[in-house]
């Protein structure tokens, strides 16, 4: 049993920016991962996905070319893609990069899976690979995996998760996609655009279902038009996969393609940590923590095991937090009520806060303010590709924003200041008053307030 100041369970974005901060600090750190350093996102998540999705995006653009600017033909040609991610993103799945960056900042790696055996104990691959004792800290930033469902025949068979698409060398000739969320979309639309025949299964009654209705009907329109087939209220009774191929069994009819995604969610396995050993329910979704993340004495969790949104900069923010309350600095407690999010479909869905379904369940007195983009100055002129909107939800009683929705050509980034005005709650008279740059797409923001009621 070796004993030192803190140990990280998980290198994911927040884990290994928190290790490499009290490390540099000079506290004697351990970070545990069996995966790789920098977690999901650099490898088969946020940026790898985006290149992805960047290049399916000049696909889009040039095909809009005709009746803009003159004549464009495309060939779309994967090879690039996926040299790109290889060589660009992720090293070719390699984190010798992060490890040492970690360890040039005073910390020590151990390949490994850590499970808590006491408060203030963890032992790595049940005690195999060592055992530490954290003095001053346990962090615990063990992430999520994808959550696959129990439908008979599909264990066993070579579905994809959003793993196996990342690192797809070739793209398949038809693909069907389990999920209607985020995930899927953006990989359906992407595979769409590089010429792959695409079907979302989705069993709600509507995809990203847990945004604002009218994204979900942007979506439609534009998966379709990019030939993306969309089925709801679908439940698979079962799969087979031979000839090279995938049958599923959708009840009354049977779905033919070469390729399955799997994008249902993602979950946790708490019981495999070992919370219990330290008070908590090893049954539970998710670990709870207080405003400074403290999970139990001497405990604390980060990133998408606290159940506070599964985002890259949620976990970073977490870290930020954990690393001022572990140094003993001034801690500016969570707050989640203008959490950011974007789906990063063509357009873009971004969102801050609450929905006015969340709204409306709170209780809230909610007025609405809805403008369109395609009839704002910037989206007559922008014309092929212009689909989006932007809807305002507000707390009538409290005139502030309490939730935002920018779709839209870089959505993402129109969402910035909608973010703001929630997070700080901008009283409503102010955002009425402001000037917004003409022509831009934000300044439909000024249009959505006007039509607040």
């Amino acid at each position: 049993m070796e004993t030192v100041d803190v140990v990280v369970i998980g290198m994911g974005p927040g884990g290994e920016a928190l290790a490499g901060r009290l490390a540099e600090a000079g506290l004697s750190v351990v970070g545990l991962d069996h995966r790789l350093v920098g977690g999901e996102c650099p490898y088969w998540g946020c940026i790898p996905s985006k290149m992805m999705i960047r290049a399916s995006g000049l696909l889009a653009e040039a095909r809009r070319v005709p009746g803009m600017a003159g004549e464009a033909e495309v060939r779309p040609d994967w090879a690039p893609v996926a040299r790109r991610i290889r060589e660009e993103a992720t090293d070719d799945w390699d984190d010798r990069a992060a490890v040492e960056r970690f360890e040039g900042k005073g910390g020590r790696f151990v390949r490994g899976t850590g499970r808590l055996t006491g408060p203030r104990t963890v032992a790595v691959d049940d005690g195999r690979s060592g055992e530490f004792t954290a003095e001053r800290a346990i962090v615990v930033n063990a992430g999520t995996s994808p959550l696959v469902p129990d439908i008979p025949g599909l264990a066993g068979t070579p579905f994809w998760t959003n793993r196996e698409a990342l690192e797809a060398v070739e793209v398949p000739e038809s693909l069907a996609v389990l999920g209607g969320g985020p995930i899927g979309l953006e990989l359906a639309q992407m595979f769409a655009r590089f010429g792959c025949r695409v079907t979302i299964l989705e069993a709600g009654d509507r995809v990203l279902k847990v945004e604002e209705p009218e994204a979900s009907e942007v979506l439609d329109q534009v998966l379709a038009a990019d030939g993306v087939a969309v089925r709801t209220g679908v439940k698979l009774s079962g799969v087979r996969h031979e000839g090279g191929g995938f049958q599923l069994d959708l009840g009354d009819d049977t779905l033919g393609a070469e390729r399955l995604l799997v994008a249902t969610g993602r979950r946790t396995d708490l019981a495999a940590l070992g919370v219990d050993r330290i008070g908590l329910d090893p049954d539970a979704r998710y670990i709870p923590v207080d405003g400074r993340l403290r999970a139990a004495p001497g405990v604390w969790a980060v990133g998408d095991i606290t159940g506070k949104g599964a985002f890259t900069h949620v976990s970073m923010y977490q870290a930020k937090i954990v690393g001022d309350d572990i140094l003993g600095l001034p801690v500016h407690e969570a707050e989640y009520h203008g959490l950011p999010r974007v789906t990063f479909t063509d357009p873009e869905i971004g969102a801050a806060g609450v929905t006015e379904h969340q709204a409306r369940e709170r209780g809230l007195r909610v007025a609405t303010g809805y403008s369109a983009l395609p009839s704002s100055s910037r989206g007559f002129i922008h014309k092929a590709g212009n689909e989006g909107f932007i809807k305002l939800v507000a707390d009538a009683d409290a005139g502030v924003l309490v939730g935002a929705t920018s779709a839209g050509p870089s959505g993402g980034e129109v969402l910035s200041g909608l973010a703001v005005a929630v997070h700080a709650r901008v009283p409503l008279e102010r955002l009425a008053t402001m000037m917004y740059a003409y022509p831009t797409f934000h300044r439909a923001i000024e249009d959505a307030l006007n039509h607040l009621g």
